[in-house]
């Protein structure tokens, strides 16, 4: 296994290494006629169908699972920044384009320091697209919702806490929740509600229902350290409270960046904003801070809705930024 010790720069990134395991194939009946497959054939292929993404890597002492609670297309008029046409173009660039947009995947990620489960947000939990697969997802992997003892919220939109709230329940008893005071404040100012577009009003919404549903919720403030080896870091831009969740040990570490960056328009543009950001001028200057240093440092960086498991660097090429996915399959071989 990888393992670089070099101390980074004030985001504390480096290029971590990751292992990962991975389920085998399902095996064919042997002896049947050609085409004519067994009901034991028939029910692993099924069974391989319904099998949800998931992937797993170390980092030091700590064991990451990626599952994902589904997707949503975003239009691509809903990047200010460029104009739709132009946000398509990128994306067909890419072969990245979908009939309703930019596709965004719902990753979560579960960080398991052999003593405490901690679960990064909650997904959309069917509020937005095709979503509210996380529950599946986390029996596939052998983790009941009961057995999470923290859940960090990066910031209050509803593809980000539905999943604690879904059907009006605190799915999460046993969890201890974090969210920046900041976004607290916001998002549960009714006169914020008021004057807010309508797409944003789920997440008041779904905000005032998660401190309802979990009074104990911790309120915290910009960079802290929820245990050994796994921090909060203020990225302030997309929310007043955003935050991103930093994981390190043993020389290696991560950055779970949240909504710092999205599939089609970053990195290659920190001028290219998202329709839900409260302050796009914060955000974009994040961003013009972040990626040329995340670039330089060849940081590992885990993002929420890059394509699954969202796990990557950010390169310069040429003196233009892009998103390389990060090998996460055997490194430990």
């Amino acid at each position: 296994m990888i393992n670089l010790s070099r101390r980074t720069f004030t985001f504390g990134l480096s290029a971590g290494s990751a292992a990962v395991g991975v389920s085998p194939h399902p095996t064919f009946a042997q002896g049947q006629p050609q085409g004519q497959a067994s009901s034991t054939t028939q029910g692993q292929a099924d069974h391989a169908k319904s099998l949800p993404p998931a992937a797993q890597f170390k980092i030091g002492r700590f064991t990451i699972t990626a599952l994902a609670d589904g997707y949503a297309d975003m239009p691509f008029s809903y990047f200010p920044g460029r104009d739709a046409k132009q946000v398509e173009d990128m994306a067909n660039t890419m072969a990245m384009a979908k009939p309703g947009g930019v596709r965004f995947v719902f990753n979560q990620y579960i960080v398991d320091d052999g003593e405490r489960l901690i679960l990064i947000d909650g997904g959309p939990a069917g509020t937005l697209g095709k979503t509210g697969r996380l529950p599946s997802a986390m029996v596939a992997v052998g983790i009941r919702p009961d057995s999470i003892d923290a859940i960090i919220i990066t910031h209050m939109h509803q593809d980000h806490m539905g999943g604690l709230v879904a059907g009006g329940r605190q799915n999460f008893p046993k969890a201890e929740v974090y969210v920046d005071r900041r976004d607290v404040v916001h998002w549960t100012d009714p006169a914020k509600r008021a004057s807010a577009p309508d797409y944003l009003k789920a997440s008041f919404d779904i905000s005032a229902e998660m401190m309802r549903l979990y009074p104990k919720l911790q309120q915290t403030n910009g960079n802290h350290q929820i245990t050994r080896g796994v921090s909060l870091v203020d990225l302030t831009g997309h929310t007043p409270g955003h935050i991103g969740v930093r994981v390190e040990d043993g020389g290696q570490s991560l950055l779970m960046v949240s909504d710092m960056l999205f599939p089609v328009v970053h990195p290659a543009a920190t001028d290219i904003n998202f329709l839900f950001e409260q302050d796009r001028d914060a955000a974009k200057a994040m961003r013009a801070k972040f990626f040329p240093r995340a670039a330089e440092e060849k940081a590992l960086i885990a993002a929420t809705h890059m394509p699954f498991p969202g796990l990557g660097r950010i390169m310069s090429d040429a003196g233009k930024m892009r998103w390389m996915g990060a090998e996460w399959a055997y490194q430990d071989l």
